[in-house]
């Protein structure tokens, strides 16, 4: 691949990273590719420019991510990094050269490996192994990783619905870290929320999800505050007429979700949801 020849001559290194990794690992066509680099965005300018290759949407490089247009395809190629501050929602990072560092700060096993263009997998914190036995764990403390993005939360809920084989495999460390820092997701957009509860509810387990998340104080600080907010209806089906399913008056906490547990269900499952913002 041209990209990755490139990087070799300039002495950088580049990998395939994150979710990419865990999809093929498990015989899945990844939906998109992201790849990670021991090059700056500087540096990465630099080489494209001399190769010829277009960059593309240059707001991501203060993070660290440079957008290279090859063969009519997007590729998002970021430098590796370490956060410095984080705030639940955002992160303050330092570029660096470290492997493991940047897989540290990613928050689930299964999304902290990269992938060699020689085919090689690196694995520093046993994600393909928990992989193999569909097991959803945080990269190091459960809390730790949570208080540095909140929304990890529904993340690690929605990754249990998709990888997980059964239902209410969690460790004690894992379900007190949830239930702790539930009231970090309060300053979490509700348009961010709802992407992960769609994906939540497109996955497997979802009585026991839906469960959990009542169970450990996660809806009053998302779910409660976002359908309270917005007008929630399913779309016409079984030749019945557009059905109101939710109004802004909640009167019962537990009511959006024996609602949800529904919709789970329906023939065309969470498309037939829409949430107007």
């Amino acid at each position: 691949m041209l990209t990755s020849n490139l990087f070799a001559q300039e002495k950088h290194e580049i990998r395939i990273a994150g979710g990419a990794v865990r999809d093929l690992l498990v015989g899945n066509q990844p939906h998109d590719v992201d790849f990670a680099t021991t090059a700056t965005p500087d540096q990465m300018k630099a080489m494209f420019l001399k190769a010829g290759i277009r960059m593309i949407n240059n707001k991501g490089e203060k993070h660290g991510t440079v957008t290279a247009r090859i063969d009519d395809q997007n590729f998002e190629i970021t430098t590796l990094r370490v956060d410095l501050q984080t705030d639940g929602r955002h992160a303050e990072v330092q570029f660096t050269t470290d492997w493991k560092g940047d897989a540290e700060r990613r928050d689930l096993t299964i999304n902290s490996m990269f992938l060699g263009f020689d085919g090689t997998l690196y694995d520093y914190f046993n994600g393909y192994e928990d992989l193999q036995k569909r097991c959803i764990r945080f990269v190091g403390d459960p809390a730790q990783r949570i208080q540095e993005d909140y929304l990890r939360i529904l993340r690690y809920l929605r990754f249990y619905g998709r990888i997980s084989e059964k239902p209410g495999i969690h460790t004690t460390a894992t379900l007190d870290a949830i239930k702790e820092n539930a009231p970090g997701l309060s300053g979490i957009s509700g348009e961010r929320i709802w992407v992960e509860l769609k994906k939540i509810l497109e996955g497997n387990h979802v009585n026991h999800l839906i469960q959990i998340i009542y169970e450990l104080g996660v809806a009053p600080h998302n779910l409660e505050r976002l359908f309270t907010q917005q007008q929630l209806t399913v779309c016409q089906m079984h030749s019945e007429s557009v059905v109101s399913v939710f109004s802004p008056s909640l009167q019962h906490t537990l009511r959006p979700f024996k609602s949800l547990n529904v919709y789970a269900h329906l023939p065309n499952g969470v498309q037939d949801i829409n949430l107007e913002y």
